[in-house]
């Protein structure tokens, strides 16, 4: 498959998912009831379907996600002029918070009910600038370890041409969720 077609497939899907999401809650925080039964990656594919809200950031940063699967996460982002650092590149917290998301997103999937998570550290590396030029990334997020305490992952930032803009890790403290109290 071609640069542009890659480019093509990338948004007809972000085209659809976006229909999709639109017909749903919109953005927001899922309920407590809503999530109680549901392990992390039936979460995140509720979220695909449009029955669950969706991260307001992704929003704000033009970024949505487009594909779950079990320790898999891919977001899909859209460098804009508002992204943009004095330099005239795509300021490097832009990079962070799509691979951050897809990061956490694939550890997301792994969790069990009641389960829960949070980023204990993350460390990314920049390895090619990103301008408007660019018209979609796609961050790419894969569980290496899943635990009862700790959870790893690694993603890739990289264009429809394969061009490697960034690579990222994690390791993600695991807890089980507070009880909800009844009240």
């Amino acid at each position: 498959m071609t640069s542009n077609n890659h480019l093509e497939h990338w948004l007809a899907q972000e085209r659809d998912i976006l229909a999709t999401l639109d017909a749903g809650p919109g953005p927001g925080v899922a309920t407590r009831d809503q999530i109680a039964h549901l392990n992390g990656l039936q979460q995140m594919q509720a979220m695909l379907r449009g029955e669950l809200p969706y991260a307001a950031i992704a929003k704000t940063l033009d970024f949505l996600i487009v594909e779950v699967g079990e320790g898999i996460a891919i977001f899909q982002g859209t460098p804009r002029a508002e992204h943009l650092n004095p330099m005239g590149t795509v300021h490097g917290g832009w990079f962070a918070t799509l691979l951050d998301s897809a990061l956490g997103c694939s550890i997301h999937t792994r969790m069990e009910p009641g389960r829960g998570y949070t980023t204990a550290e993350l460390g990314i590396n920049l390895v090619r600038a990103i301008t408007p030029k660019v018209q979609r990334v796609r961050a790419e997020g894969r569980v290496i370890h899943c635990g009862r305490q700790l959870a790893t992952a690694e993603a890739r930032l990289v264009g429809p041409d394969g061009t490697l803009y960034a690579h990222a890790t994690t390791t993600c403290l695991v807890f089980d969720l507070p009880a909800q109290s009844k009240g």
